[in-house]
């Protein structure tokens, strides 16, 4: 298929909160925040995330790779250098891309027997 280059360079996720606990078997009912980036160019997407928080200075940059015409899932729990994400701390992410991506973000909340998944896309900005 031929290279496109849909979304936005730059995205804003603005309720992040890593719940904390979780039921069931690890790692695929571990609680979690999570982003899936779209690149549908023909080159390379280097990104970086910067998160910010309400109480003290953001951190980061946190980079990621996604290939050409490739998808990836980055769960915010795993994001550790250069400093590991708090659990249930509110914070928020700016992503700047490299090529235009498209960014989806979800959380999965298993604190509870009867587990809870909320997506949607975060914001673009133009």
């Amino acid at each position: 298929m031929k290279p496109q280059k849909l979304g936005n360079k730059q995205w804003v996720i603005p309720g992040g909160h890593i719940p904390f606990g979780s039921n069931g078997k690890e790692p695929e009912f571990t609680s979690h925040d999570r982003l899936n980036i779209l690149n549908t160019s023909g080159k390379e997407a280097n990104i970086e995330l910067t998160i910010y928080y309400s109480d003290r200075d953001p951190d980061g940059p946190y980079p990621i790779c996604v290939e050409a015409q490739r998808v990836k899932e980055v769960r915010f729990n795993d994001l550790i250098d250069p400093l590991a994400i708090p659990l249930d701390t509110p914070f928020a992410c700016v992503l700047q891309a490299s090529v235009p991506v498209v960014v989806q973000f979800t959380r999965q909340d298993t604190r509870q027997i009867a587990n809870a998944i909320t997506t949607m896309m975060a914001f673009p900005v133009v």
